[in-house]
């Protein structure tokens, strides 16, 4: 390229003026020192003066070369950044306007739901129940308030409730498989192989050799009563803080519904808390009673795993956020569905179906890849492969039977040994379909999303 020399006007002028006053005084003192004026000056003197003048004309028309010309990579290059920096502003808006989450009144309704629930349980420890069954009079506390990825407020939270046996009760696992409404869940029964102080009107025929079941339904039954009982007892204590009711209805688990008094941080919420009844099975699972069977819960592993990836995984990694985008996402599309499509597209993405999809992902690797600079790359892989899921018409539960988990969680053999559970198997086909394209929600161009995705 060559170097086009051009006079830089807004320098040239300055220079010449600055060298005319020089001259102008050199000028002046030689005149006053010999009256010869540049007669009399030295040869050097001159020399010099001739040099600056060089100078300055070296200076004003030095070369100036055109600026290069952007080649038409680098002009995409540029376009797809701004592109992909507004995306991600549309995502951080979003999430902070509709989904962010205040620590600060997070815990103010966890200690709420901790007083509450705390109370009803140590009472129905103390309280004897009734068919010989009992509360071991603690709680387990599963869900997303727990787990650090619930949207929105935080006025719905889930516990398991551990139930004790009467002494000389034991029972046996069944597992149930091909059950219409159970295909995507671990479901089982309950065999009574001694029955100890257990009730026989908490069981029912069926069990193999004409033998007997701890029957789900009934145990929910029951639960329901005692945990009534147990609440009638502690209201007292509880009603300066807290307003406190049960909840109970067909086809809705039994919750309780707690209202602070006091607390100006949460006062205006109403706390929805949720009572699973489960039996322990071993130290990390839980056999959870559902009206048409026990289903394994196996809350304390997926903690585990979620501390083992925040121990190893980058410090400001960004896959509870792409969670909770996830859900918001799927929250946004189904507002714009009639019933039932949109009951159905609830059910077909439910929370534990997209957290299933996002740790399946992550133990993919690489953990570092997870950082928060990646947050928009790794929600459009996240969105991707639970599209593929649904096309698919598989996802697999994630910690049964499934050798990609690290050892370094302490599996228990039940949870290695079980046969992989397909999370969707209760679905149909069409309902999937269109589960699969929820890129067509109007919704979804107000938040400039992944224009080039296809699905999902």
């Amino acid at each position: 390229m060559t170097a086009a020399y051009r006079l830089n006007v807004r320098v040239f002028w300055p220079l010449v003026t600055c060298g005319c006053t020089a001259l102008l005084g050199l000028w002046q003192a030689l005149g006053t020192r010999g009256g010869a004026g540049w007669a009399g000056a030295p040869a050097a003197l001159l020399k010099g003066a001739l040099l600056l003048a060089l100078l300055l004309a070296c200076l004003a028309l030095r070369p100036r070369r055109p600026p290069r010309p952007e080649s038409p990579g680098e002009g995409g290059r540029q376009e797809k950044e701004e592109e992909r920096e507004r995306r991600r502003a549309a995502l951080e808006e979003f999430y902070e306007r509709q989904l962010r989450l205040s620590p600060h009144v997070l815990g103010h309704s966890r200690a709420h739901v901790s007083l509450v629930v705390g109370a009803v349980v140590r009472a129905g420890k103390a309280a004897a129940g009734g068919g010989g069954l009992g509360l071991r009079g603690d709680f387990v506390p599963v869900g997303s308030a727990y787990e650090q990825h619930q949207v929105r407020s935080p006025d719905a939270f889930d516990v398991l409730v551990p139930l004790r046996l009467p002494p000389g009760a034991a029972l046996r696992v069944e597992p149930l498989r091909g059950r219409a409404g159970l295909r995507g869940a671990f479901a089982c029964g309950l065999a009574v192989a001694a029955a100890g102080g257990l009730s026989e009107a908490l069981c029912v025929a069926g069990g193999p050799g004409g033998g007997r079941r701890l029957a789900a339904a009934l145990v929910l039954r029951w639960f329901q009563g005692h945990v009534q009982r147990c609440l009638g007892a502690v209201r007292s204590r509880l009603q300066e803080r807290v307003r406190v009711r049960l909840a109970a209805g067909p086809g809705r688990p039994l919750a309780l519904l707690v209202e602070p008094r006091s607390d100006y941080v949460c006062g205006h919420l109403s706390l929805a808390v949720r009572l699973v009844p489960a039996l322990p099975l071993g130290d990390a699972l839980f056999l959870a009673a559902r009206p048409a069977a026990w289903t394994l819960h196996a809350a304390k592993p997926e903690q585990r795993l979620l501390a083992w990836l925040r121990q190893h995984g980058p410090a400001d990694a960004c896959h509870l956020r792409c969670l909770q985008l996830l859900k918001g996402l799927r929250d946004l599309g189904g507002r714009a569905l009639a019933q039932p499509l949109a009951a159905q597209w609830r059910r077909a993405l439910a929370s534990y179906v997209l957290k299933t999809a996002l740790l399946a992902l992550l133990l993919r690797g690489p953990l570092r890849a997870w950082a928060a600079a990646f947050l928009l790359e790794r929600l459009e892989e996240l969105v991707l492969f639970l599209a593929a899921a649904l096309r698919r018409r598989r996802l697999l539960h994630l910690f049964l039977g499934n050798p990609a988990l690290p050892d370094a969680l302490g599996l228990p053999r039940l949870l290695k040994e079980a046969a992989p559970v397909n999370l969707l198997a209760d679905f149909e086909g069409p309902t999937l379909d269109k589960n699969s394209h929820i890129e067509k929600s109007p919704h979804l161009p107000r938040l400039t999303f992944v224009s080039s995705m296809h699905t999902f």
